[in-house]
């Protein structure tokens, strides 16, 4: 006998996209490639929803009606494929009015969920911190509330299928005044969290440590990158946005210099506003990083319009000329001839001034080339440089000999009347600290 499948009790889905009939200047592809692109991206999104899709459908339109997007009588005709397919929901592959979202709810007769919504259910998944939780709920909040009139579905965790699933044990019928309540006390909330953190960053700071943060498209491999850089064990998925909670762990350098690396949550086009801003402090990892790690799916064919995105995400947190390296990932997904044309175009790239940014090729799965990129890490980071000094330090000095041996790179040294001269490459913080043994012959 046959065992169930997951996907045998999960919601009945079906996807819609609407676009405009003009081409599109987003690499000179047509308006109805870029929406059906967009449609397998939704696909992903609802898969990793746990939704099971029963079918697309894409309509082109010389105008988009502002009643019902669709316009009335293509409103009727997806009603009737909602039902050829016995769908419980339709998802939009856009962001919905509260005027529209209720039209194409009482058009199509079953329920109706736009981008946004969708998004904002993924996260209520994969949320785990009590920080990521709180931020969570408030951009939920924020979407609820010009919504609220005209429907009573409940939105209490308790309830099922996407786009119920909603904050704490709310309802739909909730009024303004309690949901602002409610708004006040999540800001001061996430207030304290973000006081906490910068007290951590400070405490951090005390001792010189740079943070490099990786950053992405959601599903760009950020997580397995991180795992096989660190040996932690983030969870890695191929579901979007499985990472939300930022984590922290650190890494050797080749120069004995000790960073902190932050796996950061993935970006996507069109990310609700709401949601950048909820998630402005954990995106303060990005913010504060000496240097950034823009991971790339090298083998996916919308890498390039995935890495404009992340670009205009880091240009609304004002990091965009902060240093940052790009490592295009997956490069075990390629065919032999695409590996061998990429690295051809990386090494002319490299000596072009047109594009100043280093591209390191990388497998995270299988672990290639991660030496080379920790080493252009190493290179990269401008925070405690290294420098070379000449010191003379008596034997019975052994935490400062100990010191040098564990965060240096001690070229030559040589035992002298119960001293041993060094000469040795250390981060700068440390030399301030032996200034006091350092000979006047200095590199």
């Amino acid at each position: 006998m046959k065992s169930p499948s997951p996907l045998d009790n999960a919601e009945r889905t079906l996807l819609v996209g609407v676009g405009l009939k003009q081409p599109k200047s987003r690499a000179g592809a047509s308006g109805a490639a870029v929406e059906r692109e967009s449609l397998a991206e939704l696909d992903e999104l609802t898969r990793s929803a746990g939704a099971r899709v029963v079918g697309t459908r894409l309509q082109m339109r010389d105008s988009l009606d502002a009643a019902t997007l669709l316009g009335r009588g293509a409103l009727s005709e997806l009603q009737r494929e909602a039902e050829r397919v016995n769908a419980g929901l339709v998802i939009f592959d856009r962001n919905l009015s509260p005027s529209q979202h209720r039209n194409i709810e009482r058009g199509v007769g079953c329920r109706v969920v736009d981008r946004t919504q969708l998004i904002l259910d993924i996260f209520a998944r994969h949320a785990q911190s009590r920080e990521g939780q709180l931020q969570v709920e408030l951009a939920q909040l924020n979407y609820l509330l010009p919504r609220l009139a005209g429907t009573s579905r409940e939105l209490s965790r308790l309830g099922g299928g996407i786009g119920t699933r909603g904050p704490g044990e709310q309802k739909l019928e909730t009024d303004r005044r309690r949901i602002r309540d409610r708004v006040r006390k999540i800001q001061q909330a996430i207030e304290v969290v973000r006081r906490q953190r910068s007290l951590r960053r400070r405490a951090r700071q005390g001792v010189p440590l740079g943070t490099v943060a990786l950053v992405g498209y959601t599903n760009a491999g950020k997580s397995t990158l991180f795992n096989a850089l660190t040996h932690a064990e983030v969870l890695t998925s191929s579901k979007m946005f499985a990472t939300l909670d930022p984590t922290v762990r650190s890494l050797r350098l080749p120069s004995r210099r000790r960073v902190l690396l932050s796996d950061t949550v993935g970006f996507i086009r069109d990310l609700p506003p709401d949601l950048i801003a909820a998630f402005r402090a954990t995106l303060e990892e990005v913010q504060e990083a000496a240097v950034i790690l823009q991971v790339t799916d090298v083998s996916n064919p919308s890498h390039a319009e995935h890495d404009a995105e992340v670009e205009k995400v880091l240009h609304e947190l004002g990091v965009a000329d902060r240093p940052r390296l790009r490592v295009l990932n997956k490069i075990d997904r390629l065919a032999p001839a695409e590996l061998e044309a990429l690295r051809e175009s990386c090494e002319q790239a490299s000596f072009s001034q047109e594009n100043p940014r280093e591209k390191i090729l990388v497998s995270a799965q299988r672990s290639d080339g991660l030496e080379n990129l920790i080493r252009c890490i190493d290179k990269a980071m401008p925070v405690d440089p290294i420098v070379q000094r000449h010191l003379t330090v008596p034997m019975s000095h052994g935490r400062e000999l100990a010191m040098i041996y564990a965060c240096g790179r001690v070229l030559n040294s040589e035992v002298l009347d119960g001293h041993i001269r060094l000469q040795a490459e250390v981060p700068a913080s440390l030399a301030a600290r032996l200034d006091s043994f350092s000979s006047s012959q200095e590199a």
